[in-house]
């Protein structure tokens, strides 16, 4: 049992070390498309460290609130504990904060975009099984969304006086 579980935290940090990497990158890229974004300085690295450490720390508490036999707890999702533990951590210390402000916002978002791709992905199977009205009630969501967006935009231009 023991070394499963430890089996899964290896798995774990690696795809979170290569998240890290691919954070890097795009970072690395967009600062060679706009030389005025966030650098990457000793500060980035610290910060990579810093979220990766948090990562793991909420999956630590995660495996170990599983073992308790409070439901509520035991549901609660990993990105939840992974917010807590960074919630926690920063209101300690602003070494914290100061760390992960190294690391470019949108360089943070593209694994994120490319792992909900790929869990997208995934369930493609299943989307197919399901009957072909959830498509038109699919398109009637994002129309009436970016109607409404819309909307809201133009009333905020006219308010604005643009």
């Amino acid at each position: 049992m023991e070394k499963k579980q430890t089996n899964e935290y290896v798995k774990i940090s690696g795809v979170l070390l290569l998240s890290v990497l691919f954070i890097l990158f795009t970072q690395g890229i967009k600062l060679l498309k706009n030389p005025e974004s966030t650098p990457i300085t000793l500060q980035t690295f610290q910060g990579l460290i810093v979220l990766w450490s948090f990562s793991m720390i909420g999956v630590g508490v995660s495996n170990l609130v599983k073992k308790l036999n409070v439901k509520v707890l035991a549901d609660f999702p990993i990105l939840g504990w992974v917010s807590i533990v960074s919630l926690i951590f920063c209101l300690i210390s602003d070494f914290f904060v100061q760390a992960i402000s190294g690391v470019d916002f949108l360089s943070i978002t593209t694994p994120i975009l490319a792992f909900a791709g790929l869990s997208v992905a995934d369930s493609l199977v299943d989307l197919r099984k399901t009957s072909w009205r959830i498509a038109i009630v699919a398109v009637f969501v994002f129309i009436g969304t970016y109607a409404g967006s819309a909307i809201i935009a133009q009333i905020g231009l006219i308010l604005s006086g643009k």
